[in-house]
């Protein structure tokens, strides 16, 4: 029987043939690349592995450390990329098609601690009462500090009718908070629409997802049916909208803008990150037989808009909101948005994994860009509830974010404009409630009940101007 000392003398033997071997296709791939693979650096990981695989208290599997391993090269890179084993993939995906089983709550880390972003209007989360910016501390009995986030949701969704129990933490509050919530299939209706009263519309979008643009063209249409008559003005809610796919963004800003009118245009490292996308229909159509905002009546085009916006309103909804600025379409009112101005692609891997990873910055037609910074609105209006307001947290607060590169350094330019000719481009895909957000009642919300006067401001001033 071999000594202790011997069978170490083994595994380190292993470990340096294991090594050399990968020292040799990593010596082959950087060939094939110009040489730009750090290679002491993968020796180095070659080595962590191996001491691992040796020394670490308990057996490990070799699957586990990859995966932990891919998991924390991307999530070290921003607060936004990130890698899904199959089965985290999956659920991914389901919830852009929006539906899947679990409580609804958009989520991101602080600290190590899983923290709400904002609960899905009409789920478990929210109506038990979770808020954005609550910090998860437990998921039933496991401690969620230092779980990744693919973790924390998988412990949150199951079957349909289970049960799972949150402790949270609330700033406001000196004890941790224990709620116990049912599951249930997750159906995130991302379009909700009516009239506020005789003139007015009302349409509400909670997410950005694969059938929103249709849902949304829907809407509009249905409001002037239900109004008989053409609108005064109209108020477009993307409060708490956490953002989605790009497509969506750019079908509802095209809504209001002039064919052809630039939405948002990407500048990344590769060459297929850097798009132009315009108010056309092939510039934002998942396919044939998609609806074409074109089918909305025409006169919305026109219609007096103001659109409403707060800390929680991310990614494609600024995109919307900033479109909508910078061609002095509509009045931006509420408070500073949220601040991510990058764009993930989701690509897949061989595995049916995949991974979300930040492949581009995005700039409003007039090219800013609100990357750690937001849509500042035209007219501020803070929202009603002052402890809620003091929770919200924005890009600017996460480790890790980007910066703006407008700011990146004192006396910089703006980013270069497009030119303005629309060209053809691909399309890459990439939540909660403060004053009553989506209920459209607007008694009851203070930045809706502005909205509401600004466009009946806006009524009296035009029956003044002299034709």
């Amino acid at each position: 029987m071999s000594s202790p000392r011997l069978r170490k003398l083994a595994l380190l033997t292993t470990g340096a043939l294991v090594g050399g071997a990968l020292t040799v296709s990593i010596q082959a791939f950087a060939d094939k690349n110009n040489g730009i693979l750090p290679l002491n650096e993968l020796r180095t990981f070659a080595e962590v592995f191996g001491r691992i695989k040796q020394d670490y208290v308990e057996p490990v599997e070799d699957k586990k450390l990859i995966n932990e391993a891919i998991k924390g090269m991307l999530s070290g890179l921003d607060p936004h990329s990130d890698y899904y084993d199959p089965e985290a993939f999956k659920e991914f995906r389901e919830g852009t098609q929006g539906e899947f089983g679990g409580l609804g709550i958009e989520i991101g880390t602080e600290d190590g601690l899983v923290k709400v972003v904002a609960p899905i209007e009409d789920t478990p989360a929210q109506k038990a009462g979770i808020k954005s910016g609550d910090l998860i501390v437990k998921i039933d009995d496991t401690p969620v500090r230092g779980l990744s986030i693919n973790d924390a949701v998988k412990k949150m969704r199951g079957a349909p009718g289970s049960k799972v129990t949150l402790t949270i933490a609330r700033k406001t509050e000196s004890k941790p908070l224990v709620f116990t919530l049912t599951r249930a299939v997750i159906k995130t209706k991302s379009v909700k629409s009516r009239l506020l009263e005789p003139g007015f519309g009302y349409v509400r979008v909670a997410q950005f997802q694969e059938h929103t643009v249709e849902n949304f063209a829907q809407a509009l249409t249905q409001l002037y049916k239900d109004n008989k008559a053409p609108l005064k003005g109209m108020v477009l809610d993307l409060r708490d909208d956490p953002g989605g796919v790009l497509h969506g963004a750019v079908g509802i800003s095209a809504a209001f803008l002039p064919q052809d009118a630039l939405v948002v245009y990407t500048e990344g490292r590769a060459s297929d990150s850097k798009m132009r996308l315009y108010a056309n229909p092939r510039d934002y159509q998942r396919g044939k037989g998609a609806s074409d905002y074109a089918k909305v009546p025409p006169a919305i085009k026109n219609v007096p808009l103001v659109v409403l916006v707060n800390a929680g309103s991310a990614s494609a909804s600024e995109i919307v909101a900033g479109a909508l600025q910078d061609h002095k379409r509509a009045l931006i009112v509420g408070t500073q948005t949220f601040g991510k101005g990058s764009v993930q692609s989701v690509l897949p891997l061989a595995n049916n994994g995949g991974i979300k990873m930040t492949t581009a910055r995005y700039f409003t037609p007039n090219g800013r860009s609100i990357q750690a910074k937001g849509i500042v609105p035209d007219i501020v209006v803070e929202e009603g509830n002052e402890a809620l307001a003091s929770l919200r947290v924005r890009e600017a607060d996460l480790e890790r974010h980007l910066q703006n590169p407008n700011e990146a350094a004192e006396g910089s330019k703006p980013a270069a404009k497009p030119a303005a000719k629309p060209a053809s481009n691909g399309d890459k895909p990439k939540n909660g409630d403060s004053n009553g957000n989506g209920n459209g009642d607007a008694a009851s919300d203070v930045q809706l009940n502005q909205a509401l006067n600004i466009l009946k401001v806006q009524q009296i001033m035009l029956k003044k101007t002299p034709s």
